[in-house]
């Protein structure tokens, strides 16, 4: 197994834009997270360049250090809990509409946000998501 920066260096490798921390990409899920309670806003395509974050977690679990992986994985558990608690699973349909969905491993790619606004409201509701709409009060 690896070390933080060691997978870091192999992911940037094997395409990622930069080799990022393990701190990064959990503050990244965390900010994301974050926004998706309160509404998310921007466009889908902003938010599934987003959702990558949890991408980058989920490959550098399979590399990193267990010792690592023990460190951070009750943080990252509990971010899953938080999104999956703001999100609705529709098994991707939503957004498969407009991003071809991953493995049935990256469950958080078959989810779309419970509060539905701005742009992405828009797209996901045009592409039959169900959700709240806090702009229609």
């Amino acid at each position: 197994m690896a070390t933080e920066t060691e997978v870091g260096e192999m992911l940037h490798q094997r395409g990622w834009r930069t080799a990022f921390t393990v701190t990064e990409r959990v503050n990244a899920w965390a900010a994301l997270v974050s926004v998706i309670e309160r509404g998310y806003g921007d466009d889908i395509y902003e938010y599934t360049n987003d959702l990558s974050c949890r991408n980058w977690l989920h490959e550098a679990w399979l590399l990193l250090d267990e010792h690592i992986v023990q460190l951070w994985t009750p943080r990252i558990k509990a971010l899953d809990d938080r999104y999956r608690a703001a999100t609705v699973d529709d098994d991707g349909q939503a957004l498969d509409q407009f991003h071809r969905l991953p493995g049935p491993d990256l469950w958080w790619w078959r989810r779309h946000p419970r509060i539905l606004t701005g742009d992405l409201g828009r797209s996901l509701r045009s592409a039959g998501a169900i959700g709240t709409d806090p702009d229609a009060a």
